[in-house]
């Protein structure tokens, strides 16, 4: 256990950081799994809109330092490639 109070103010703010960040975290699942029930039932225009709406969601993530950026772009571009294919199958 922490000796010093820094050391006990560090932990009490470590501990609500983690709160936060797995809380943003599961809003990011969240969205993107919207986006992939919209692509596996075949609907572009839902999937294109549940898209545009989990965009800032994943981008507000990497802002806050809880996702890495390239993470994020990977995704996103993998996530826009699967609803591009919709519209050729």
């Amino acid at each position: 256990m922490a000796n010093t109070a820094s050391a006990r103010k560090r932990i009490r703010q470590n501990e609500r950081r983690r709160e936060r960040n797995v809380s943003r975290m599961s809003r990011v699942r969240t969205f993107v799994k919207k986006v992939e029930t919209a692509i596996l039932s075949g609907d572009k225009q839902a999937a294109n809109e549940a898209f545009r709406a989990a965009q800032p969601e994943m981008q507000r993530a990497v802002g806050k330092g809880v996702l890495a950026a390239n993470t994020v772009s990977r995704k996103l571009s993998r996530l826009s490639a699967r609803i591009k294919a919709l519209a050729s199958a």
